[in-house]
């Protein structure tokens, strides 16, 4: 019997599926439309097309956007806030910040649950955990009435100071467990136990809201998956890097807010690990959207404060991505001063670029690659047949009479701005944070990722691009390179050279027995049990803190600290060893390994492959040159293809500009060098 790995990564415009055959090692991939309506849908519409037998099927990880969806449309159920009396407000006055420092007028999106849902209670715990005013308990109950009443589906109990004395918060979820037995709810103090009530307020709003949707989304799966014949756990791919089992996902839901783009992130750092690339950038570019992440010495960045919306913080460590508007399906148009301009907006998936030939009528980086013959005429295998003269006809409406540019050149254009949109993204996430992108390599992948790779690298002097195998699904196959994984924290205060190392290790114990319950909860063994300390730090005096690793044992502090102060020079150009370190929190990554995918290997053997086909492309400086269009499962290990051409295949396109080479290794990635070498 045949047994196979199953990874699917649902998107805004395609369902991507992954399937890795455990004894061949071989890998099959597929895809199909997304459906925004009913995401389980398309999940089970690419399992179906796959021809999967979940019988057969050893593992199932799933990355979604159901959650960060839910999130930006704000189609929650009836949810509540229960707070200390005089802080209500707490989430919309926020923390004083701006999107934009400059515009005096443009609004922060209103909070996740209304000011009329947000709800008072008297009761009060001081800084150190000391009761003030002992829970109002008659209060509480009359308060829990009113919400069944009201038909609440889903509570957030935010009491300030719970995270050093949660004792009110869970005597609140006792009373609203017995007055709302079929609610859920979420108490800041189990969610975030960490000081700022805006950062812990928020957070557990998020997770409140999203409780029931992402609960329910993830039980009906698992219980799909099961009648199909599935019989392990279903594993959910979170915004740390990790996953999650559907028991966890109905505690932490909020984890889940980006979890589409951590999959590509995770893909990104393993082809280039495979290529020997310890410094990669990964540029993941699908029909909406494109997600940039970074790989410095083999290590993903990490950041511990982000946003699906600004002004609502969710502090969970999560890969730091950084997603702009630039997709397949980004529009192009001309703006108020008659500048040319590329996304946000999208076509998406409905109606599509103009050449989908759905109801489309706006041009997108789509149909500019198809107008210029880059792209072939289909798309998925043939599911999604192109109209080229509907292409440039868009084009030709919306931007080439308005700027007298031939359609070719106005086509060029959106391109170049599409590019140029991307690479200072990357700027931003390399220079900005003190690398230079000269060393590192460029991993294009997503559905159009392949197509602008090479000129993104050539606009930031990127030496290589890889192009993994099935790029358009090197996200889906990120979820099977994760484990399961739980990031725990605890604020920890004093100077790190008068810590008391022994109450140092108790704090970091609690934290180690907590992540224990956890993974065992979830069926971890112990033998494949990794728990990881982090601290974080800052000079006495600062307000923002860095997180480093931290050791367990004698001079464990000692090696943070010092790692605190090499770190910070990195970060910030400037470094205070005479200056006293003040540890601000711990944390602890806790994580089950899972058994990984293996890939086959196959031996380069030198050649220069005959063309499948030829078509007439289109080339900035050049114009039209006759390209050479290849068939990507007809590419073997040691192929070399000398730019232009054209390397087609069921996921993507991939663009080999002239002025560049490329050649297969032996994953059966395509490396296009446009120095002529690796750096």
């Amino acid at each position: 019997m045949t047994r196979q790995r199953v990874a699917v990564d649902v998107g805004g415009t395609f369902t991507d599926v992954c399937i890795v055959d455990e004894d061949s090692r071989a890998v099959r991939v597929t895809k199909v439309p997304s459906t925004p309506s009913d995401p389980m849908r398309a999940v089970m519409d690419g399992i179906l097309r796959a021809e999967v037998d979940l019988h057969d099927v050893s593992l199932f990880s799933h990355g979604t956007t159901i959650a960060t969806n839910a999130l930006i449309t704000r189609n929650f159920l009836p949810a509540a806030m229960v707070t200390t009396a005089g802080f209500r407000d707490v989430i919309e006055i926020r923390d004083g910040t701006k999107d934009d420092l400059w515009d005096a007028y443009k609004d922060v999106a209103p909070p996740y649950i209304r000011r009329r849902d947000r709800f008072e209670v008297p009761e009060r715990i001081d800084f150190s955990g000391h009761v003030v005013t002992p829970l109002d308990e008659a209060e509480a109950r009359r308060l829990a009435a009113l919400l069944r009443k009201r038909g609440a589906r889903t509570v957030a109990v935010c009491f300030v100071n719970s995270y050093v004395n949660p004792a009110h918060e869970i005597r609140m979820r006792e009373i609203l467990e017995e007055e709302l037995p079929d609610a859920t709810i979420s108490t800041s103090a189990e969610i975030l136990p960490e000081i700022f009530e805006h950062d812990r307020f928020t957070t557990t709003v998020a997770n409140a809201v999203l409780a029931p949707l992402v609960s329910g989304y993830v039980a009906r799966l698992a219980e799909e998956l099961a009648d199909g014949g599935y019989g392990g756990d279903l594993l959910l791919l979170h915004s740390g890097g990790g996953s999650m089992t559907p028991r966890m996902v109905e505690r932490y839901p909020v984890r889940l807010a980006a979890s589409g783009i951590a999959a590509g992130a995770i893909a990104a750092r393993h082809v280039a690990g495979q290529c020997g690339f310890a410094n990669a950038i990964g540029l993941d570019m699908g029909g909406t959207s494109t997600d940039i992440s970074l790989v410095h010495r083999g290590e993903l960045r990490v950041t511990k404060e982000w946003f699906v919306e600004f002004g609502y913080p969710i502090i969970f460590p999560s890969i730091e991505v950084l997603t702009i508007g630039a997709g397949g399906g980004s529009i192009a148009h001309i703006d108020e001063a008659g500048s040319l301009r590329n996304g946000p907006q999208s076509a998406g998936a409905d109606p599509g670029p103009a050449c989908y030939d759905s109801g489309g009528r706006q041009p997108t980086n789509s149909d500019a690659n198809l107008l210029l013959n880059r792209l072939g005429t289909s798309l998925a295998g043939g599911s999604k047949i192109l109209r080229r003269d509907l292409a440039e006809k868009a084009i030709r409406e919306s931007v080439a009479d308005p700027l007298d540019l031939d359609p070719e050149q106005a086509a060029e254009a959106v391109l170049k701005v599409a590019n140029a949109n991307m690479a200072d993204a990357v700027r931003l996430i390399s220079i900005r944070r003190g690398y230079d992108p000269r060393d590192f390599a460029l991993v294009a992948f997503g559905g159009a990722g392949a197509l602008h790779g090479a000129e993104v690298a050539r606009e930031l002097n990127i030496p290589t691009v890889i192009v993994p195998p099935n790029p358009g699904v090197t996200s889906a196959l990120g979820c099977l390179l994760v484990d399961i994984r739980h990031d725990l924290s605890a604020m920890f205060g004093g100077l790190a050279d008068q810590v008391d190392e022994e109450e140092f290790e108790n704090a970091f114990g609690g934290l180690e027995a907590e992540a224990a319950a956890r993974l065992r909860a979830e069926g971890v063994a112990t033998e494949d049990t990794v728990l990881q300390r982090t601290a974080s730090m800052r000079y006495h005096g600062q307000w923002r803190s860095l997180t480093v690793n931290c050791g367990d044992g004698p001079g464990a502090l000692a090696e943070a600290v010092a790692r605190f102060h090499e770190q910070h020079e990195r970060e910030y150009a400037f470094r205070r060893d005479d200056t006293p370190v003040e540890i601000y929190q711990l944390g602890l990554t806790a994580i089950g390994t899972t058994p990984k995918p293996s890939f086959a290997t196959h031996t380069p053997e030198p050649s220069t492959p005959e063309a499948d086909r030829r078509r007439s492309v289109y080339f900035d400086h050049t114009g039209w040159v006759d390209t050479p269009v290849h068939d990507r499962d007809r590419l073997t290990a040691g192929a070399t293809l000398t730019g232009p051409a054209v390397v087609e295949q069921l996921d993507s396109t991939t663009l080999v500009p002239p002025g560049t080479t490329a050649e297969v290794d032996e994953w059966l990635n395509i490396r296009i060098h446009l120095n002529g070498s690796d750096r």
